[in-house]
């Protein structure tokens, strides 16, 4: 299918004493949009079990421009990658006018009442594969 988009307001409290969105409220906004998806998006699919239990594993994230809090709103575009039966990652990019920041989260699916990891459901995989972008024509041909 491809991207995922969700729309999230940014909050006057999101502004750091240097006039823009703090880094750490960027990842704080990137979850909410990464809850649009996982759980709202998921929810309205049928499917309830994300949102009893998911985590952040890793995080990685790129700011390529002040995010000023004057933008309103952060668009984030998000596709899944590297499905695996236990993991997969989320890519987002984040526009205000322009690109501000790209990231990465390795989400792992967790029971909550057995604390620990768990597989994803074939419903949930599923789900996942639906917003795997497609490769690119140049690599199709690579292994």
């Amino acid at each position: 299918m491809g991207a995922f988009v969700a729309e999230v307001a940014l909050r006057w409290s999101d502004m750091d004493a240097f006039g823009h969105v703090n880094h750490a409220r960027t990842i704080t906004l990137l979850e909410e949009a990464r809850a649009e998806l996982l759980f709202t998006e998921a929810k309205r699919q049928g499917l309830l079990g994300m949102a009893e239990g998911m985590v952040v594993a890793r995080v990685v994230i790129d700011y390529h421009s002040p995010l000023l809090y004057q933008a309103r709103s952060l668009q984030v575009r998000m596709s899944v990658r590297e499905l695996k039966a236990a993991s997969f990652i989320v890519d987002y990019t984040a526009y205000a006018q322009e690109a501000v920041a790209t990231a990465e989260t390795l989400m792992v699916p967790y029971d909550l009442r057995a604390g620990r990891p768990r597989r994803l459901t074939s419903q949930e995989r599923n789900f996942l594969a639906e917003w795997q972008l497609e490769p690119a024509k140049s690599e199709l041909g690579r292994a």
